[in-house]
């Protein structure tokens, strides 16, 4: 392969020929061959963002060439779009401020602005001017956790909001036996339950809206520890009204840079958020596969699609397959919380350096919960079917209706009714009458599954 010769402080190293990046990059790929995890690509957008618009407030303050800031902005819109994603290799096990990326992203700007302008693009003194990889990093973690929040997953709560609200409505007056312990308890109708489901993602949406307003805050302009060394008193403050205004997003100044720096807490209230849906979809999903098991020896209250085959082995099986998936993400979101935790809790000093493992980890729970819904809405919930027949024979069946009968005549001789019922398996009605306890029009009168839910 071609090489071609690059020099930075520690001498001189050689770089695939047809690579857009430059000695730095090159060092971190032989430094750092840890996993496969490689950083987020919408890190690298969102840190696109921040260059360009850091560039356009260098030259609007007289700090850079506007030649120099309009070739930067130029490659800094392809790289949003996508278009220069395989220069971006580097490992998320790297140094714990992301340095390694800052000069990953720098270089491949200034190399391919050079390319385009013929000017002379420096990656530290041009790329870089006025930012550290202390503040830069941070602030891209923030733009890329909330572009996320607000693009990815919360649309995908809305649909399932949606679809959740139409099984709600659509069999509100189904009545089906409750369960508490995994045991009978009194009845509910299945829109209930639903409504149950659909609070909350409501809920959960809500919490993440709480959890935009930190993480909103960027802590750009901080530059090394926190006192803004080397950077102009403006520099932040027009450079986030530039990202606000590109992205559509309200983003505002972090005041105290040194909390910015060396605090990752909006990332731990954020992913805390996330824990909560996490928990709250395992629970959704595990409900609809108890529901739908069976066929002939489970529940079966309802019918879930049949997406694809479900055994190499057993012809016919349908298993609950999106149920699985999701409940798999949400594993993965929690043990992604505790490490996020975990890091956060390591700011020493002046600067947090775990941050690379908390922008992967958030980035990636994000991602999951959003996708894993998604699909989970599209080809599972908005395909259940109830069996209303199932439920209703479960409902006349269920012991637990004698809870109606406890103010009519006592907890003790209503539990005398449900466990002769119990022992002899015979109906409630027929004990309480086989007891003398209530005739058949007294326990007809007293009992009405209708009238309890």
């Amino acid at each position: 392969m071609t090489k071609r010769l690059e020099h930075d402080g520690f001498g001189q190293i050689g770089i695939p020929e047809d690579r857009k990046w430059g000695a730095q990059t090159q060092r971190s790929l032989q430094n750092f061959s840890i996993g496969n995890e490689m950083m987020p690509l919408e890190l690298i957008h969102a840190y696109a963002r921040v260059k360009k618009e850091a560039a356009e407030t260098n030259a609007e303050l007289g700090l850079l060439e506007p030649q120099k800031a309009d070739a930067i902005a130029s490659v800094c819109d392809a790289i949003i779009k996508g278009h220069w994603d395989n220069e971006f290799p580097l490992s998320v096990w790297q140094t714990g401020s992301g340095t390694q990326t800052n000069m990953n992203v720098n270089e491949v700007i200034a190399h391919l602005a050079k390319g385009e302008s013929g000017l002379d693009i420096h990656p530290n003194d041009d790329v870089n001017k006025g930012q550290s990889t202390n503040d830069t990093f941070p602030t891209s973690m923030h733009i890329a956790s909330v572009r996320l929040l607000t693009d990815h997953l919360l649309p995908v709560l809305g649909e399932l909001e949606h679809t959740l609200e139409e099984l709600e409505t659509r069999y509100k007056d189904t009545i089906k036996i409750g369960r508490t312990h995994l045991q009978d308890a009194t009845p509910v109708t299945f829109g209930q339950e639903v409504s149950g489901w659909k609070e909350m993602m409501v809920q959960n949406a809500e919490m993440i809206e709480a959890a935009l307003i930190p993480l909103k805050r960027l802590p750009l302009g901080g530059t090394a520890v926190g006192t803004g060394l080397n950077t102009h008193p403006d520099f932040a403050e027009k450079t986030i009204r530039r990202i606000s205004q590109a992205s559509g997003i309200e983003f505002k100044e972090n005041p105290n840079k040194f909390h910015g720096l060396a605090s990752k807490d909006a990332f731990v209230f954020a992913h805390g958020a996330l824990k909560a849906l996490a928990a709250n979809a395992m629970k959704m999903a595990n409900d609809v596969r108890w529901l739908s098991s069976g066929p002939r020896s489970g529940l079966g209250e309802i019918t879930i699609p049949a997406n694809e085959a479900g055994s190499s082995i057993m012809p016919g099986k349908v298993n609950p397959t999106q149920a699985e998936a999701l409940t798999m993400v949400c594993v993965q979101v929690m043990g992604n919380d505790t490490a996020i935790g975990v890091a956060a809790s390591q700011g020493n000093f002046e600067l947090n350096v775990y941050m690379p493992v908390i922008a992967h980890n958030m980035i990636q729970s994000i991602t999951l919960l959003g996708d894993s819904l998604a699909l989970f809405n599209s080809k599972c919930l908005k395909g259940i079917q109830v069996v209303e027949e199932e439920m209703s024979e479960l409902v006349d069946q269920s012991l637990m209706l004698v809870t109606a009968l406890s103010p009519k005549i006592g907890y003790d001789k209503a539990s005398q009714i449900a466990k002769k019922a119990h022992e002899d398996q015979s109906t409630l009605r027929d004990a309480a009458v086989e007891l003398g306890i209530l005739t058949e029009e007294e326990f007809d009168q007293y009992i009405d599954p209708a009238d309890m839910v």
